[in-house]
């Protein structure tokens, strides 16, 4: 299956990326190389693009859609919270630009052995890096009821949550749940008929709570998002693209305190914790695509671009 991923808000990503012809950028997300694509069209000789991926069939994709690019671009197989070794194995200190486009490549979801998709039968997977060991299918067989009623929760913000997590464990007492088609099942015999009658397919937070569990997705870009800005030359830019609530209220928050990270009482007259601000953040409300691009591209619909600048010496 040949790995193809429309690239949303490309040309509003590229455009607030600020691409210097002879600038050093990371792609932390590479993907189908669609961002990193006209990034490379954008540089010189001197220029030089990083891209970094755990996906096996990304990096292969990748790489052969950069092919004529290869003088000026390095792909690297991690994932992006290692950014920092690997910047420092390539003697690469700061950074002018970073790009994070979050979630699922279309590739992934259309790719059914991969189990990311609830559309499908297919095994209980969902890695992002298939050199991990641990899968969907074990989350969904050996965490708790009381722990799956918390990461449906929190990460896929079920309103059914209580009910799925005890659906699940009960049919797990008879037999080990392997295929996304049981657990859809599972799901669609947990939530009552008129909740699941015009709201769109009942298992999709399910899914996406057991996705984010799995690859650590939001502990990932918690931990991320400081040490990128760190990493940034002045002026240097950081665009993430997220697909839900939970990334974006991390981006905004994280963001926010980079721009002002005072920690005075708000009554003090002068600041005296010394906590100087790293930049400032670009978009105020976050770039969201146009109706054209949501008609061309359903997947666009709730990504959300936030971009932030690092201090001018």
């Amino acid at each position: 299956m040949e790995f193809k991923h429309k690239s949303v808000l490309l040309n509003e990503t590229i455009e607030n990326l600020n691409i210097k012809p002879n600038g050093i950028y990371v792609d932390g997300t590479l993907g189908g190389a669609g961002h990193s694509l006209e990034i490379c069209k954008r540089l010189n000789e001197e220029g030089r693009l990083i891209g970094i991926d755990q996906d096996e069939d990304a990096i292969r994709a990748a790489s052969d859609r950069l092919s004529q690019y290869r003088d000026r671009v390095t792909i690297v197989r991690d994932n992006y919270q290692n950014f920092q070794s690997v910047l420092d194995e390539l003697n690469v200190c700061l950074v002018d630009g970073i790009l994070l486009d979050l979630g699922v490549s279309s590739y992934q979801l259309d790719n059914a052995d991969r189990g990311f998709t609830y559309r499908v039968d297919a095994p209980l997977d969902m890695r992002m890096d298939n050199r991990q060991k641990k899968t969907a299918k074990d989350i969904v067989n050996e965490y708790s009821e009381q722990e799956l009623f918390h990461i449906l929760k929190a990460y896929g913000e079920e309103k059914y949550a209580k009910s799925i997590a005890y659906h699940i464990v009960k049919y797990r007492s008879n037999k080990v749940i392997e295929t996304t088609e049981e657990l859809n099942d599972i799901i669609r015999g947990s939530i009552p008929a008129k909740a699941r009658n015009g709201q769109g397919h009942p298992s999709k937070q399910t899914f996406q709570a057991i996705r984010i569990e799995l690859n650590n997705e939001l502990g990932v870009l918690t931990d991320s998002i400081d040490r990128m800005i760190e990493r940034l030359a002045p002026g240097g830019r950081l665009c993430i693209i997220t697909f839900h609530s939970l990334e974006d209220r991390i981006v905004k928050n994280a963001f926010r305190r980079n721009e002002n990270p005072c920690i005075c009482p708000p009554n003090f007259p002068v600041c005296t914790c010394g906590l100087q601000s790293k930049g400032k953040v670009i978009t105020r409300k976050p770039i969201i695509p146009e109706e054209g691009e949501i008609h061309d591209n359903s997947r666009a619909k709730s990504s959300k671009l936030r971009v932030f600048e690092k201090r001018k010496e």
